[in-house]
């Protein structure tokens, strides 16, 4: 119970306090003789209290600093902050306090710093309002009255003494706030601005706000100025939500803070992603017409840990064989990475390349999918998918902004730069177009100088250039790096395709030509889901043969192209027929190996098998099988035929004589 609360105090409990005598007898003639308040004791004993407000100062002082131990023990015990004069939430408290500008927090530490000037006094022994003036009058920015103010609180603001001593610096920031009352606005004005403004056509304020003034003189509604209306829409709809309604989803996520991540955690070659990237320069192909020209289109491998490119091929369109012919540079030259980082495009998440992959989302998925190349080569979990245009996922996008700048508007290029978007065209659009060869040197030197520029500003490269990075990795890590076997380069300078086997002969047949080996006789005969197969060829030398593999990618044998031969070519016709033979002996001499057992032994034992017992003599049926006909109808009537009278030989000569006369009389006959 604190001092405050306890309002009488006995003679006994006061004896001995400063500005009291020490025995209790003095302490009742000092009473008597000052005129203190006084009461009458409840309980045993009898005697008088004495009122805390007869009491002089420095006795209510002590009185106050005794009880303060018990009432800091009470609170501890309700779960009130200790030192807590009342109850209220530190936290939250402290939490405000942030919010406050660093000017306003300093006056908090400074008024704090003065009140407790003050209660040092006042725990002396001096009266509140001596104390405030002691230390107002060493400070000329505070007065009696404003220490008060901020010791009892003041318009409804509580004062420290409501607070922990520790709180004071948070609980005596200043709290006013400026003005916080809006101007009046209708609730349909509001809704009216709200919807007009709110657009991705992006309205100005100033056109959506004249519209609202229009609609307002006609309905009567309160509005405040634009201004006012602006200053509204920023505090309740917010920044984000309006960037969001006026220029859409990928702006507002443009507000979002990018996550930064390290790619030292791989090391050269241990991951890589690719890309495409079409140029904003007229290229002339070959096979083109002299006014004929296109923009080429660069397949892009880099290296995650370095940012080094590493492979790259030019071509028309961006396709499957433009990445799968670059990524054969790549494993030719450096070596198998383990993780692959690509977007869901047409050309790269191809079956035959992504096929099989678990995460693949491009297409219809079956079970027949054959295994794409990506996943033979570093498995399912090997392939990641990305966010397409995101430079955060993929870093290309960075090192396709510096090739805009350094290739597509080389000095080399003047005339055949096409602008990056169709309002940004040159004043000399469409002038020339580079030749194929001309343009893939420029491309050559420039993708070197973009790998050998040192200064690079990247973490892992320290002001080094990527080469430098990528090769000292690269020679540290070189026993962890797998190479290609000659098999599987093999495999990615080819052309896949899937094909279904001839039923009959188990022939292949590919762009018009016809492909068959032995092996191939086996799929002849089963059901066509069990003869579709994968192909790879080279699509230049046709005539070379083919690699035939399941949709697995497990490997049946090399199918020579079974050429076309004239009509007279004996010769050919003399080599056929011999190959035929020799496939036929093969063939018979590869029945023989299996079949052990010929046909006399086989009827030996079957004869062997017969117990010689007679067969059953077959019972007498006792089921009589009955001949049905259809019953036939008479035209016309209901009678059943079974129903009708027996008709005589004659009658039914007669019948058909005169049908026959009817018959002739129809086509005009003489009879």
């Amino acid at each position: 119970m604190s001092a405050r609360e306890e309002q009488w105090f006995s003679a006994k409990a006061l004896a001995g306090l400063p500005g009291m005598p020490g025995t209790q007898q003095n302490v009742t003639a000092k009473a008597k003789r000052d005129g203190w308040a006084c009461r009458k004791r409840s309980g045993k004993g009898g005697g008088r209290e004495y009122a805390f407000s007869s009491l002089p100062i420095a006795t209510q002082a002590a009185l106050l600093k005794a009880a303060e131990p018990a009432a800091r023990a009470a609170r501890a015990a309700q779960g009130e902050p200790a030192g807590a004069p009342g109850e209220y939430d530190a936290e939250a408290l402290w939490a405000w306090a942030a919010t406050r500008p660093a000017s306003l927090q300093k006056e908090g530490e400074r008024r704090a710093a003065l009140l407790d000037q003050v209660m040092v006094l006042v725990n002396g022994g001096q009266p509140f309002r001596a104390a405030a003036k002691a230390v107002a009058e060493q400070h000329a920015d505070a007065t009696p009255g404003t220490l008060k103010n901020w010791y009892y609180g003041v318009n409804g603001q509580p004062g420290a003494r409501h607070f922990a001593r520790h709180d004071w610096p948070a609980a005596l920031i200043p709290r006013y706030a400026g003005r916080t009352e809006k101007a009046p606005c209708s609730p349909e004005a509001w809704d009216v601005f709200k919807a007009d403004y709110l657009r991705l056509e992006q309205p100005s304020a100033n056109s959506c706000y004249r519209r609202l003034t229009q609609l307002a003189e006609v309905n009567g509604w309160t509005i405040p100025s634009v201004k006012a209306l602006l200053r509204r829409l920023r505090e309740e709809v917010g920044e984000v939500a309006v960037c969001l309604a006026r220029e859409g989803a990928e702006a507002a996520m443009r507000r979002y803070p990018a996550q930064q991540r390290d790619r030292s955690v791989f090391h050269a070659l241990e991951a890589v992603n690719a890309d495409g990237h079409k140029f904003d320069v007229f290229v002339r192909f070959p096979g083109m017409g002299p006014k004929e020209k296109g923009r080429a289109m660069l397949t892009v491998w880099q290296d995650l840990y370095s940012g080094k490119i590493l492979a790259w091929r030019v071509s028309q369109t961006e396709s499957s064989d433009s990445y799968r012919l670059s990524f054969a540079d790549l494993l030719r030259d450096y070596g198998i990475p383990r993780h692959i980082y690509v977007d869901n495009g047409r050309g790269i998440a191809s079956k035959m390349l992504t096929g099989g992959s678990a995460t693949r989302y491009r297409g219809k998925v079956t079970a027949e999918d054959p295994l794409g190349l990506f996943t033979q080569l570093v498995g399912s979990d090997g392939i990641h998918w990305t966010t397409p245009y995101h430079g955060q996922a993929k870093p290309i996008e960075r090192a396709f902004r510096d090739m805009c700048d350094d290739i597509a508007k080389h000095p080399e290029f003047a005339g055949a730069y096409t602008g990056n978007t169709p309002m940004n065209k040159p004043e000399n659009y469409g002038k020339r177009a580079i030749e194929l060869e001309a343009f893939l040197a420029v491309v050559e030197r420039g993708i070197r100088e973009h790998n050998a520029r040192p200064g690079r500003r990247a973490a892992i490269c320290a002001g080094r250039s990527f080469d430098a990075v990528f090769q000292e990795s690269y020679q540290a890590n070189a026993h962890r790096i797998p190479r290609p076997t000659r098999g599987q380069l093999r495999k990615w300078l080819l052309t896949l395709e899937r094909a279904t086997a001839d039923k009959t002969t188990g022939a292949i047949h590919v762009l018009g030509n016809r492909y068959w080996s032995e092996p191939l006789a086996r799929l002849a005969g089963l059901p066509a889901n069990r003869r579709r197969v994968m192909v790879a060829f080279d699509p230049d030398n046709l005539h070379a043969g083919v690699q035939v593999e399941t949709l697995d990618g497990r490997e049946i044998c090399f199918a020579p192209c079974l050429h076309a031969t004239g009509f007279n070519d004996t010769q050919a016709a003399r080599d056929h027929a011999r190959n035929k033979a020799a496939y036929k002996r093969a063939t018979k001499e590869q029945l023989e190996a299996q079949r052990r057992m010929d046909t006399a032994r086989l009827g030996q034992l079957l004869e062997e098998a017969d117990d010689g017992t007679e067969p059953p003599t077959p019972s007498e049926q006792k089921v009589t099988h009955g001949v049905f006909q259809p019953v036939r109808k008479v035209v016309g009537s209901d009678i059943r035929e079974d129903e009708q009278e027996e008709v005589s030989p004659e009658e039914r000569y007669r019948f058909d004589e005169t049908v026959e006369m009817l018959a002739r009389m129809r086509r005009r006959e003489r009879l």
